[in-house]
């Protein structure tokens, strides 16, 4: 059987930008998906695109599909034959369905007996006779929510359709669809050459392209901007910042890229860089130029889809329409700068943060509460702590945050910095905010881990208090983010503090503030009565029994911990369960707590252990006896409970040092020495003696045995 490269292009107007490369993986999954389905053998594919085309190149192709071998079962013997052997209706009816003679039919069998059934084996088709049902089973199946129509049409696609490239090696494979027909006539580059181009075969499409300044290869395209963007900032003496996102969307813009180096006043960079950075990336799509040490400097790199015989025109333009966004930020940021953190804070009193918690300078207030208390825990000066959470919201009425709204805690150091306050109080006002996102940092500082701590957890309080609780895909508060963001800061920050006193703290304040809120409507309602004349009722009341939410708090952010490990590769969930079940008060302990039952289960005594004390905690949780407080060595009757009980006092004595300073792989490491006595024990001796004070006895021991394990995690929950 002969094979060949396939191509198959599909001409547009200019796609949307960031749907392009799904677009483009989806059609050429389509294109692969329709030869699997169909049996035909092929090689590699390569997903081609730029904005004005989806292409999909197949290498190896067979020409053919193998032969289609068809199996269809029919009626069992004693419903297709009577008596005499003769065919029934049945049996007639289904060979004559088949296309085949009764006598003919060949017999297998299942479980239920001897059957009928009809096979036939017919040539595979020729693969080109199946891409046009391919082809359009791909289009069906592509990710495109709004197609538009075109003409007077009735079918639409992603952007209107032009052309439409389909070869099989170097012949043409008539094809018709969204009202094209097929040809070896592609298209170059709008400008430079926009006359059809002749493909002379499947293997040639990208050269031939290529040729007249189309590269229609994403991944060849999206190097060939890095380099060129990179040797224009080289050329100015900086770096190019290179956002793979604004990257990939340049990448979706242009068909043949080519750098345009340009510059900008320098009076500008008074104004915070983030701002003149989030302008060049976000609405331009520009690459912005850095110093050595990392600051903005007066160049950025545009890319152009044309080698412009005029670059300078372009350059004039590109500066032209960035000048008036540099000049609104530098507007903002010089009036921000008169009006004072100060006074921004004041019209925080203003805008609501929740109806049922009230202002953002009650979510201030709250946030200071919680500050103060959790500052002495990272070496923070309380106060120090109560005056950054003060500010740490007030850039929300700045100019700058409302134009830029992702500049929210940046723009805050800045103007702090500008104030006269100290460094580590400016920088904590932008790191209350990180982690921003997946993969972020968390805080750097001491004062900024504080705030951002404090702020997660009144954002967790109040929103559960305010029935904000996450469900399903719902999470107005981003809940889920704030519960991963508040764990990442006490692990990754080695946050010593006890989370169970921190969120009842949190909650304590979020019931006040629902108190209050409640009290507010009750009075507001009852002065409206009062102006409209209506009489107020005298059981008008507010306030009621608080729920207590800190429990389902805490179990929330220990869920998030699961995918937080399986990130960090340490994820097992009867590990993860074995330390839950003790209830850390510290994150950082049960992070540690984790890691060492981790490695305590490639231990080879491990399950032993494991089963052994799951055998332990059935037994104690079956007696309801009063155990003794201390074991008493003259109840041993046998050797092998003397040697545990000797053996369990010496690791408890040895273990004791390594629990306290957390050393839990020293701990388990020690216990799993015992793995021999607790065997021997457990054949030797008889837990349920009938004399009860050996009873008792044999059990204290046990528990004694199992509470050490406990002091680390349930290894019980690791057994089978």
């Amino acid at each position: 059987m002969s094979s060949a490269s396939l191509l198959i292009e599909l001409g547009t107007e200019e796609l949307p930008v960031k749907a392009l490369p799904e677009l483009a993986r989806a059609f050429a999954e389509g294109i692969v998906g329709g030869l699997d389905k169909r049996g035909v053998a092929h090689g590699s594919v390569r997903t081609l695109y730029t904005s004005r085309r989806l292409a999909a190149w197949v290498e190896s192709v067979a020409s053919e599909q193998p032969e289609q071998r068809n199996e269809v079962l029919g009626p069992y013997l004693n419903i297709g034959l009577d008596a005499a052997g003769e065919p029934t209706p049945a049996l007639k009816g289904f060979a004559q369905k088949n296309g085949i003679a009764w006598e003919q039919l060949e017999r297998t069998s299942d479980a239920k007996g001897e059957r009928f059934v009809a096979r036939s084996v017919k040539p595979g088709a020729a693969t080109v006779s199946l891409l046009q049902d391919i082809l359009n089973d791909s289009l069906r199946g592509m990710p495109i929510p709004k197609p538009m129509r075109w003409g007077a049409h009735e079918y639409g696609f992603a952007r209107p359709v032009h052309w439409l490239v389909s070869l099989y090696g170097d012949q043409v494979v008539e094809l018709a669809v969204l009202g094209v027909r097929s040809d070896r006539m592609s298209r170059g580059h709008r400008f430079h050459s926009p006359k059809p181009v002749w493909i002379g075969k499947a293997e040639d499409y990208i050269d031939a392209l290529r040729a007249v300044k189309v590269l229609v290869d994403a991944d060849e395209r999206r190097e060939r901007i890095r380099a060129l963007v990179g040797a224009a900032a080289g050329a100015v003496g900086g770096t190019a910042r290179i956002d793979a996102g604004i990257l990939e969307e340049v990448n979706c813009l242009n068909e043949w890229p080519q750098p345009i180096t340009c510059s900008f006043e320098r009076e500008f960079l008074r104004v915070p860089q983030e701002a003149l950075i989030a302008t060049m990336e976000a609405n331009q799509k520009f690459f912005p130029v850095l110093d050595l040490e990392g600051r903005l400097t007066e160049h950025f790199i545009g890319i152009a889809n044309i080698e412009s015989k005029d670059p300078q025109q372009v350059r004039l333009g590109y500066e032209r329409v960035i000048r008036p966004r540099f000049a609104d930020a530098k507007f903002f940021f010089d009036e921000d700068l008169k009006q004072g953190l100060a006074s921004m804070n004041a019209g925080l009193g203003t805008v609501t943060y929740q109806q049922k918690l009230g202002s953002y300078a009650d979510k201030v207030a709250r946030i200071a509460s919680l500050a103060e208390a959790i500052a002495p825990s990272l070496g923070v000066d309380p106060e120090l702590a109560r005056r950054a959470a003060n500010y740490c919201k007030a850039d929300l009425q700045s100019r700058m945050v409302g134009e830029f709204p992702e500049l929210q805690g940046i723009a805050g150091r800045y103007y702090a910095a500008a104030e006269g306050e100290s460094a580590e109080l400016a920088l904590a006002l932008d790191e209350v905010y990180m982690p921003r996102f997946a993969g972020d940092q968390i805080a750097s500082s001491a004062l900024g881990k504080v705030l951002a701590i404090a702020e997660r957890l009144d954002t967790l309080a109040g929103g559960f208090a305010a029935g904000l609780k996450p469900t399903g895909n719902k999470d107005a508060f981003a809940l889920r983010r704030n519960a991963l963001g508040l764990a990442r800061t006490l692990i990754e920050g080695g946050v010593e503090v006890s989370l169970p006193d921190l969120i009842d703290k949190a909650c304590e304040l979020a019931s006040e503030a629902l108190l209050k809120a409640d009290f507010d409507r009750v009075n507001k309602a009852a002065e409206k009565a009062r102006a409209d004349g209506a009489s107020v009722p005298d059981n008008q009341s507010a306030g009621g029994a608080m729920v207590n939410w800190a429990p389902e708090i805490r179990d929330f952010i220990i869920e998030r911990l699961r995918s937080y490990y399986e990130g960090e590769g340490v994820y097992q969930p009867d590990g993860f369960e074995a330390v839950v079940a003790v209830e850390p008060a510290s994150l950082t302990d049960f992070d540690a707590r984790l890691r060492a039952i981790n490695g305590f289960k490639s231990l080879d005594a491990a399950p032993a252990l494991a089963a052994a004390n799951k055998r332990i905690r059935n037994i104690l949780k079956k007696t309801e006896e009063v155990l003794p407080d201390a074991i008493n060595p003259t109840l041993f009757e046998n050797e092998a409970e003397r040697a545990l009980a000797a053996a369990t006092d010496a690791a408890i004595a040895a273990t004791g040092p390594l629990l306290a300073a957390r050393d839990y792989v020293g701990v388990l490491s020690r216990l799993a020495e015992l793995r021999p006595h607790v065997d021997a024990f457990f054949d030797a001796v008889m837990v349920m003696a009938d004399d009860p004070a050996v009873r008792g006895n044999r059990l204290a021991l046990l528990k004694r045995l199992s509470d050490r394990f406990l002091a680390v995690a349930d290894v019980s929950l690791l057994a089978a």
